[in-house]
């Protein structure tokens, strides 16, 4: 393992001016202010919060309520306790003595414990899983957009090869491909930051109007709903529970932010638990109200008007704008190994286009959600986080914390393989 090999020279923890990045540079080297207990909590609340919570109605129909929601406060649980382990593996390489670069991402972290397989392992990672948002993003954008005007329309032409469905989803995601190039060509996003903060609010508001709605069909009318879904659904409901409490990224470069660091537990803690209260009254409201018709994008299940209008056009605008911002960490550590570390073009097209093309072949929001949480974010989410605390405090673990750390590295494998099968054929529609 790379601690125990030659020390890191602490020049790299300095603010570096090279433009040629090295495997051993911090993916964020400069210096930001630090955040108070408040500031950290909102942090956490906007680095978790997401578009996957309008797929949770959904899930919770699939899965049946009762048995939703014990997977979304198991998964909550579990993924605050493996945001922790990263923290805890930080500071420890961190107190050593013979020096290390200061270790400020998730993959700087996988570096210094694993080298440049760790590092590898975690960009891959972020790149599908950042990549995965967006095209989530696109489908959610091109399904609002065509419900809302073209719920009737779709032209198909016939090739000589066969039939292909030239549908409204592909018009809207091909009308949004030349904005998005624009976006994100951009080379720095500091003039795109403050949307973030207008997709939380939009987020927010939108939630609001649906827990609203919500209520008003409830207490009107009853629907009769499922309360354990079976096995057969297990994967499925897992893949999108930790996709929608996905951002064991942002953990790192948090706790580095903060002030009293002695109390990112707690606040980390109490974030986490706030969040997934919100997600289960949502989950559950949501399915009670609509029942058996309730949509894989819950605001697809709000009636005409203009409120509900406004509301699902705010969150297009929204995910369409944080398009850029999610793609971000994508461009640098593709820049980074194919580029120099340097600004290229048509490298950042050429994945706007590959994005754009994967979302043009996925019919269902939230299938999508469940293939992303459970390809990619149980490895970020629960394997990566086990793996790197075990073998930094091996020498030091009891029999109980190797059987903890083994046992989340086997849950993590166990139902990223599963749950990728399970999405891959309910999106192929393959019956076995």
């Amino acid at each position: 393992m790379i601690f125990e090999k030659k020390p890191v020279s602490s020049s790299s923890s300095k603010k570096f001016k090279s433009p040629l990045p090295r495997e051993d540079t911090p993916l964020i080297g400069k210096a930001k202010p630090l955040s108070s207990q408040s500031k950290t909590f909102a942090n956490v609340f906007i680095a978790v919060v997401g578009a996957g919570v309008l797929g949770l109605p959904y899930a919770l129909k699939r899965t049946g309520w009762i048995m939703g929601l014990l997977m979304l406060f198991s998964v909550a649980g579990l993924t605050t306790h493996c945001m922790m382990l990263l923290v805890c593996t930080r500071r420890k390489l961190e107190s050593f003595d013979n020096g290390f670069a200061k270790i400020t991402s998730f993959g700087d972290l996988g570096f210094a414990v694993c080298g440049t397989v760790g590092r590898f392992v975690v960009d891959v990672l972020i790149i599908l899983s950042q990549a995965g948002f967006c095209v989530g993003y696109l489908i959610f954008i091109a399904n609002t957009l065509t419900n809302l005007f073209n719920n009737e329309i779709s032209m198909t032409s016939s090739l000589s090869s066969g039939m292909s469905s030239f549908t409204a989803k592909s018009l809207y995601i091909w009308g949004c491909f030349p904005f998005q190039l624009g976006l994100n060509s951009i080379a720095t996003l500091t003039h795109l930051a403050p949307l973030s903060i207008f997709a939380d609010v939009v987020d927010l508001g939108a939630m609001g109007v649906v827990l609203f709605e919500d209520v008003s069909l409830i207490l009107k009318q009853r629907h009769e709903v499922m309360a354990f879904g079976g096995l057969s659904v297990f994967f499925y409901g897992m893949g999108v529970a930790v996709y929608a409490f996905e951002g064991t990224g942002m953990v790192l470069p948090l706790e580095s932010e903060m002030k009293d660091t002695s109390k990112f537990g707690k606040i980390l803690a109490l974030s986490m638990g706030l969040i997934s209260l919100i997600y289960g009254g949502f989950g559950a409201l949501g399915y009670f109200a609509f029942g058996a018709e309730t949509n894989d994008i819950i605001t697809a299940n709000l009636g005409a008007g203009l409120v509900s209008t406004l509301v699902q056009l705010g969150l297009c605008i929204n995910l369409f704008f944080s398009f850029p911002l999610m793609m971000n960490p994508v461009y640098e550590i593709i820049e980074r190994r194919f580029w120099g570390g340097s600004y290229c073009l048509w490298l950042r097209w050429l994945l706007v286009l590959i994005v754009s093309l994967v979302a043009l072949f996925v019919p269902n929001f939230a299938d999508f959600l469940s293939l992303v949480g459970s390809s990619v974010c149980c490895g970020l989410g629960f394997v990566l986080p086990a793996l790197f605390h075990l073998l930094v405090f091996k020498e030091e673990l009891g029999w109980k914390g190797w059987t903890l750390d083994v046992g989340i590295v086997t849950l993590g494998l166990v139902l990223g393989v599963s749950g990728t099968w399970y999405a891959l054929m309910e999106i192929l529609s393959i019956k076995v």
